[in-house]
């Protein structure tokens, strides 16, 4: 599906400009690799909150609102991140803005991959 194809290809983009940010030789410092631990941990709250929010009928409960909470957090984080390390130099200001640019495209493209991927399914979360 063209869906695949443009996650895929801004999966590509988004991780481009993260290592731009960390091996050009005007930057050379590989800290901002650290937000790739971001990238991981984002989607957790969303399955855990599926998996035991599966039951209720309320459009809103507690559990996803947590986990709305956790994953607003984790992704605020990876983009503070790379500003405290830009004002404290340890990396310099383009590497900021090209590891940013990078937070930016992956995290649209999580939320997309959830948007494509969630809708209709028939797929069971009791599976996991």
């Amino acid at each position: 599906r063209s869906s695949d194809l443009a996650l895929s290809f801004s999966g590509a983009i988004g991780l481009t400009f993260l290592m731009l940010g960390c091996v050009l030789e005007n930057y050379g410092v590989y800290w901002p690799m650290f937000v790739l631990l971001f990238y991981v941990i984002s989607p957790i709250p969303y399955f855990i909150s599926k998996r035991l929010g599966s039951d209720s009928d309320a459009s809103s409960s507690a559990c996803s609102e947590l986990a709305s909470f956790f994953t607003t957090g984790i992704v605020v984080s990876a983009f503070g991140i790379i500003i405290v390390l830009a004002r404290a130099e340890v990396i310099k200001w383009g590497a900021c803005g090209l590891v940013l640019a990078g937070n930016t495209v992956i995290f649209l493209t999580i939320l997309g991959f959830f948007l494509v991927f969630d809708k209709g399914d028939d797929f069971n979360w009791e599976q996991w």
